[in-house]
């Protein structure tokens, strides 16, 4: 079956105002591969009709995505091509092409999800296949070098889906059951295989999710100590259902008081080596550990940006995780803006702690 979908975008702000991935992404997950896709402004309405016309003549499926502001519009364009009236609110299904208007973002994966899905899976005679592997932290020379592999191995017989936000990335291989297992199994263990270091779980987990879960397996109580993201690595995990087994307590330690007084970090290490740094990082996760609250503690210490201390760049911060055993620091060098620095820095946290837990080996920096 072949689909097409049309993004409706407006020519006056950039592409990427219309959140079509998400829907894309959600279209790709459920085994709907776009064999096209045009992306057009909505005010060029007989460029667009044009479009539509062809599209829906050659394509099992059609899907246009826009704003919410365009959908009335849309499903106007839509219906007058297809000679015929909308069945619901999003979907119109003629005898040979299913047509659908989506709204972008989150709403539309939604739709995408619950409704678009099981309509086309009842006009297929094959079911998809979904295997996903997630990762952090992967460089992504190594990601496009073991991505081709999968590829050349794959010989379009099948899709292989990557997309990353964060530092934190999902690599789908959907495939039906006309593709051969041997081929399929070949893809995944090529992709397991290549990026080892990076994958902390094959299935569709969060960080904080295969966490938890470790947490729990091991019988561990995790404690946090963060000086530059904010809470966000305690967020993460109280946001998983049942974090609160293994959960003791989350602290926001960004004066250098607050670090001596709760976490015992040496005055002498803040003055001679600075706040943002390998030893500061180091003695913020073992000072949570000698209270003897938590058997597992993870403390952060870094410059989201764009200011510094003039003597520090953007985006450097110290990770540190910490047992009874031992306390790892792992040094990055991160960019981006603020949020992505912190929201990336969160996810490194979340993957060290779990590498630690689950003895993984990992470099010290990736």
């Amino acid at each position: 079956m072949k689909f097409s979908a049309l993004i409706l975008c407006d020519n006056k702000n950039p592409v990427l105002a219309v959140e079509f991935p998400a829907v894309t992404d959600a279209l790709l997950a459920g085994g709907i591969f776009l064999g096209e896709t045009v992306i057009l402004p909505y005010d060029a309405p007989e460029a667009v009709t044009a479009a539509l016309a062809r599209m829906e003549s050659d394509s099992d499926g059609l899907f246009v995505i826009c704003d919410g502001a365009l959908l009335s519009a849309a499903r106007d364009a839509l219906s007058s091509v297809c000679g015929k009236p909308f069945d619901g609110e999003y979907t119109l299904a003629a005898e040979r092409c299913l047509a659908a208007v989506l709204p972008a973002g989150e709403r539309g994966r939604e739709i995408v999800e619950k409704e678009i899905v099981p309509l086309v899976n009842a006009r297929r005679k094959n079911s998809y296949l979904r295997v996903v592997l997630r990762t952090v932290g992967a460089p992504a020379e190594k990601l496009a070098e073991v991505l081709s592999q999968a590829e050349e191995i794959a010989q379009g017989k099948l899709a292989v889906h990557a997309s990353s936000k964060y530092g934190c990335g999902k690599i789908e291989v959907i495939y039906d059951e006309a593709t051969p297992k041997m081929t399929a199994d070949e893809v995944v263990r090529v992709l397991a295989a290549g990026l080892s270091p990076y994958v902390y779980a094959m299935a569709d987990l969060t960080p904080a999710e295969r966490l938890v879960e470790a947490l729990k397996l091991h019988r561990l109580k995790l404690a946090t100590a963060e000086s530059f993201t904010g809470g966000g690595v305690g967020r993460a995990v109280v946001q998983v259902p049942g974090a609160s087994k293994v959960f003791y307590e989350g602290m926001n330690t960004y004066d250098s008081a607050s670090k001596i007084a709760r976490l015992g970090v040496s005055e002498f290490t803040l003055k001679n080596k600075g706040a943002v740094s390998n030893e500061v990082a180091y003695e913020m996760a073992a000072g949570l550990i000698v209270q003897g609250n938590c058997t597992v503690s993870i403390s952060t210490t870094g410059f989201a940006g764009p200011e510094t201390d003039g003597a520090t760049p953007p985006g450097l911060c110290y990770i540190a995780v910490g047992r009874k055993e031992q306390v790892r620091v792992f040094c990055h060098r991160l960019s981006g803006d603020r949020q992505t620095v912190t929201e990336t820095a969160i996810n490194l946290a979340l993957f060290h702690a779990l590498k630690e837990i689950s003895q993984f080996q990992l470099p010290d920096t990736l």
